[in-house]
């Protein structure tokens, strides 16, 4: 499964060329996979625009149908899910225990959501002048074009097809080119699963060449990427110079996490680290900016650290290993470079900052104090294990320092106080707010950012929105002569 998936055929590259895929906890050649460009593209959008044809048999379906084709394909994932952890963890450095267990039995969940929701899809009429039947139908966009990215390759492939496939919609998928192994075994079961040829084409590629492909294809209706706020500008800027296709983002954030006096300590120190270390802090939604207030600051720093200590670092495939590696160079370099930019400015490095091991893209868990909200590492998303805790004094100032931020995704506020819960959770620019807890996702509930963290949802009824258009039909009602 090292070759192009078109049109429920696997085939070689137009160019020839391959791309190597690492294993970032060795740095060793797992194997090549064909890399596709604009030609592979063109070719993946025009069979999928001939599956999308009126008349076809994916068209012809009945909505339930598409429902069974979504369920069954839940059906292999979970066959196959003890194979799918183990390329995920090999592939991009994620923890097993966490692939398998959080990841798969996430996508699965995914899947089983929005089979059930194809054949609910419904318009209204609507009351008008009595001389006409007016009603609505909800149809699909067409054409998807998908990016998604190498933190969660499996879950975000999951996020992008299966609302698409459910409002019936064909999809042009790109993985990341860091990890596109388990994007390559979902396509050997969706042609299992009996899906028609057409309907879902999966082109590894760079995002220059086959990622710019999509975004400024002329015949590709929707685009939908994850991924950093940089590229989600040039998506964004690509889809009005082409053809005006419909955009969602989901982009990078800078999330407070806000920690109040009267909170739980010892479980929102748990929750902040959890909403930090996670997948090697290599996440969208990392609680990256403590805020904690001045009467706890100095023993929830000491709590922090005592936790961050006794992270075990080493080969993810293990059960006793709490923290894997980053994805690839490129991004480790990034990473301790901002480290040392927090050293540079004044923060106070309580413990990490440095690498780990002796192969492998490891960087040991790192804690800043004194930080201030001037510092690169408070603005700058640095996708890394680095928790920066800040200090606050009242409410009133945690809320527009917290907002503060070019981003908007998600945000954190521990207190046993609920009208400082609703207080900050109204207040909050994010898409998000957990009121004590953090990373509580789940798929029935939107998830999406404001300003520079995207537009659109993901997840949930909401990102139906997304994958289908509203159509008005007005019909004139022949008028009895009394």
């Amino acid at each position: 499964l090292q070759k192009l998936f078109i049109n429920n055929e696997w085939c070689k590259s137009s160019s020839g060329r391959k791309m190597a895929v690492l294993n970032p906890a060795t740095g060793e050649c797992i194997c090549e996979v064909e890399e596709g460009n604009a030609e592979d593209v063109d070719k993946a959008v025009s069979c999928a625009r001939r599956a999308f044809q009126l008349g076809s048999l994916w068209r012809r379906m009945d909505a339930s149908d598409r429902g069974l084709l979504l369920n069954r394909l839940a059906d292999l994932v979970e066959r196959d899910r003890l194979l799918l952890a183990t390329m995920e963890s090999v592939n991009s450095g994620k923890l097993f225990l966490m692939a398998y267990f959080v990841d798969l039995m996430a996508s699965i969940k995914t899947l089983r959501y929005y089979a059930g929701w194809a054949d609910k899809i419904q318009g209204k009429t609507i009351p008008v002048d009595g001389e006409y039947f007016t009603f609505t139908r909800h149809e699909p966009v067409g054409v998807c074009g998908q990016i998604i990215p190498w933190n969660f390759p499996l879950m975000m492939l999951v996020w992008k097809i299966a609302p698409a496939l459910c409002c019936g919609n064909t999809v042009v998928l790109k993985p990341a080119e860091q990890t596109p192994l388990t994007a390559l075994h979902m396509a050997k079961l969706i042609l299992e699963a009996g899906f028609p040829p057409g309907v879902v084409n999966v082109v590894p590629g760079y995002g220059p060449t086959a990622g710019h492909a999509i975004a400024h294809h002329m015949d590709i209706d929707k685009v939908a990427f994850t991924g950093s706020t940089e590229v989600g500008k040039l998506v964004q800027k690509a889809a009005g110079k082409s053809n005006l296709k419909r955009v969602t983002l989901e982009l990078g954030g800078k999330n407070p996490n806000i920690v109040f006096a009267d909170a739980d300590l010892e479980h929102a120190v748990q929750e902040a680290h959890h909403g930090l270390f996670f997948n090697q802090g290599q996440c969208c939604l990392a609680g990256s900016r403590v805020f904690v207030e001045e009467p706890i600051y100095d023993e929830f720093v000491r709590l922090s650290v005592e936790k961050a200590l006794k992270r075990v670092l080493g080969n993810p495939l293990l059960a006793n290993v709490d923290q894997g590696p980053q994805i690839d160079r490129k991004q480790y370099d990034k990473i301790l470079e901002l480290i040392e930019s927090g050293r540079r400015e004044g923060a106070r490095l309580e413990c990490g900052g440095v690498p780990w091991g002796q192969k492998g893209l490891y960087i040991q868990p790192t804690v800043f104090s004194e930080v201030t909200d001037d510092m690169r590492i408070a603005k700058e998303e640095i996708f890394g294990p680095v928790q920066l805790i800040l200090k606050f004094k009242s409410m009133e100032e945690v809320i527009q320092r917290a907002n503060h931020s070019q981003y908007g995704l998600a945000a954190g506020v521990f207190t046993t106080d609920i009208n400082k819960a609703l207080t900050v959770s109204s207040a909050m620019q994010t898409g998000t707010v957990w009121v004590n807890c953090y990373n509580a996702v789940s798929v029935q509930a939107p998830f999406g950012g404001f300003k520079m963290s995207g537009s659109g949802r993901e997840l949930g009824e909401y990102c139906l929105q997304d994958y289908t258009e509203v159509k008005t039909v007005t019909v004139k009602i022949p008028q009895k002569n009394s």
